[in-house]
């Protein structure tokens, strides 16, 4: 590595740990204010990402949205996700005494016949609100939760984030773990949170609608599922008034089986997909319009 990359990731690494600190130290409230400040200011300099949103959000609602309507959306998530990351940020010293109390939480008899089924429950969503706060509150339950995460480039920054994770009683399993861990977790009747709504090549995808638009989505999570059992069940937490978090728990998705795990695959993953679309339609500000979501193309048939 490059003494100049070296010395950036180091003080990337010491904001982060400074941030921790600060973040901490001060009230909820006047934190959140900070964290409203940080996404304003990335908003008005991320203009690639503002690009990305405005070409994302045109595509999919078209004249249903007028253009103040979409830079509306496009400014609130930034602040939106600001406001979720301080949020996260004090789940080791406040999670217990000041985040749980302002969630609330809809389908829970979904989770608990999802887990009297006796082979595991995976739960597919997105990066639509606070995911990893959803992770925290249902650990909170009579359940164990694992979720799926990448590992960050820097093994310092990813240590605390992995830290700040577990000590909400999640289990962390990285992407690059092998998939053995996931059937043993499931066969033990444990929860798996898994995100499915970013391009990557670094899991098994299949190609599946999202918002009328073929995007490469994940399925092997599905295959993985299908294995042991598991139910699946799509599920959100979003970003509601007053600061306050609200956890949405759709029905477990049960269709014919085909017989065939990459089509029951692909069928199970889309009816998840269709169930987090209606989310992101109702909380339009919360989801990741800024990732470039159809970035690989499906080859045309001859």
């Amino acid at each position: 590595m490059r003494l100049g990359k070296k010395i950036k990731r180091s003080l990337v690494y010491l904001l982060v740990r400074f941030c921790f600190f600060f973040i901490n130290l001060i009230p909820r409230k006047l934190a959140l204010k900070f964290g409203t400040g940080i996404g304003k200011l990335t908003w008005h300099f991320s203009k690639k990402d503002r690009i990305q949103i405005e070409k994302n959000l045109n595509w999919v609602y078209k004249d249903k949205l007028t253009p103040v309507q979409r830079e509306q959306i496009s400014r609130e998530f930034f602040i939106f996700s600001g406001k979720n990351l301080i949020d996260v940020i004090r789940f080791k010293k406040h999670f217990k005494t000041e985040i749980f109390p302002l969630v609330t939480i809809e389908g829970l008899e979904f989770l608990h016949e999802a887990f009297n089924r006796k082979k595991g429950m995976i739960g597919i969503t997105g990066h639509i609100g606070n995911f990893e706060l959803m992770a925290a509150y249902l650990c909170t339950l009579e359940y164990d939760f694992a979720v799926i995460a990448r590992e960050m480039y820097d093994k310092r920054i990813d240590e605390i984030l992995v830290s700040n994770r577990t000590s909400m009683g999640v289990t962390n399993i990285s992407t690059t773990d092998p998939p053995i861990k996931i059937i043993k977790w499931l066969k033990k009747n444990n929860g798996l949170g898994v995100l499915i709504d970013t391009d990557s090549h670094r899991v098994k995808s299949e190609f599946i609608e999202w918002f009328g638009k073929p995007a490469y989505t994940s399925v092997g999570q599905t295959i993985l599922g299908l294995k042991t059992g598991s139910a699946f069940l799509p599920l959100a937490c979003v970003r509601i008034d007053d600061n306050h978090y609200h956890i949405i728990i759709r029905p477990i998705i049960d269709i014919p089986l085909s017989g065939d795990i990459s089509i029951d695959a692909i069928e199970i993953t889309s009816a998840c997909v269709r169930e987090l679309e209606s989310i992101i339609n109702n909380y339009k500000s919360q989801w990741i319009w800024l990732h470039d979501r159809w970035h690989t193309k499906q080859e045309k048939s001859s």
